[in-house]
C-alpha cells in the first residue's frame, strides 16, 4: 500500500477512529525508555538514610545547635 492510499483509507476513518490512528502513531515515533538498574552495594543502600518529613533548620538554628553542644562539653 503506497503513502496516498494510507491517506486516503485514513480520511475515510471516522473521527474517532482518526484520533485513534493519531495516538498509535504518535506512541510508535515515542523512543523506548529503558528501565535504568538500580546502583548495588553500601553507598546505594544509604541513600535517603537521613530523609524526613520535616523541614531542614536554618543556618542560624544550627548555630544554636552548635553552640548547645559544646557548652554541654
Amino acid at each position: 500500500m503506497t503513502l496516498c492510499e494510507l491517506e486516503d483509507q485514513a480520511l475515510r476513518l471516522s473521527a474517532e477512529d482518526r484520533w485513534q490512528l493519531i495516538n498509535t502513531l504518535v506512541r510508535s515515533l515515542q523512543p523506548k525508555i529503558q528501565p535504568t538498574s538500580k546502583p548495588k552495594g553500601l553507598a546505594a543502600s544509604l541513600i535517603g538514610i537521613a530523609k524526613t518529613d520535616t523541614v531542614p533548620p536554618t543556618d542560624e538554628e544550627v548555630k544554636a545547635m552548635l553552640h548547645e553542644r559544646l557548652v554541654q562539653k
